[in-house]
């Protein structure tokens, strides 16, 4: 006698099983989302993650890549929305500091050193990576700062959005010290 549910059979579990994953996410930190947990949300028999995930940490890495492709989406979106370079580097940081406060549990799966481990991301998570740097540095470097300034820039909007996020201050404090802190760095 099979355990399957019903929704087992709908002909896509790998995007049935990352969908209710993500909505999880939504509502939870990643650590607390069990595979079991998933299967329910998705509506298919306990063992069905393992046809998908390897393991737990299997599951962790899927949300962390889906999470960077959010990121990396909403920052190209808000670059290219820009009528100007200035303003696409404001737009960009503040949607990095916007993601990481209204989608926290998101952003704290991509940075989790245990899921995608410094220096050795995933095969799916590497070009991901490369792509949010090759924005945001194209960025920078597009209003005249420097390669030594992509760092700082980086940082900047990383700390103000991780700050907003855990309650040190409000997102629109983080959003206009993210302009403010920006049109200082620009050359004279």
């Amino acid at each position: 006698m099979s355990s399957s549910r019903s929704g087992y059979h709908h002909g896509d579990l790998a995007h049935a099983l990352e969908t209710a994953a993500m909505q999880l996410l939504a509502e939870k930190p990643a650590q607390e989302i069990s595979l079991r947990e998933v299967a329910r949300a998705a509506d298919v028999s306990h063992n069905a993650p393992y046809h998908h995930f390897a393991d737990r940490r299997g599951l962790l890495k899927t949300l962390a890549e889906r999470s960077m492709a959010d990121l990396v989406a909403e920052v190209r979106a808000a670059l290219r929305s820009a009528p100007e370079p200035v303003s696409a580097l404001v737009a960009g940081g503040q949607a990095y500091i916007r993601f990481a406060v209204e989608r926290l549990n998101a952003f704290d799966v991509v940075y989790d050193p245990a899921v995608c481990v410094p220096g050795s991301p995933t095969e799916t998570m590497a070009p991901l990576i490369e792509e949010l740097e090759s924005l945001l540095g194209g960025a920078v470097i597009a209003v005249g700062l420097t390669e030594d300034d992509v760092t700082a820039a980086w940082g900047l909007v990383h700390g103000l959005g991780t700050l907003a996020a855990a309650g040190h201050f409000p997102l629109e404090t983080a959003l206009a010290s993210c302009e403010s802190a920006i049109r200082r760095m620009l050359p004279a």
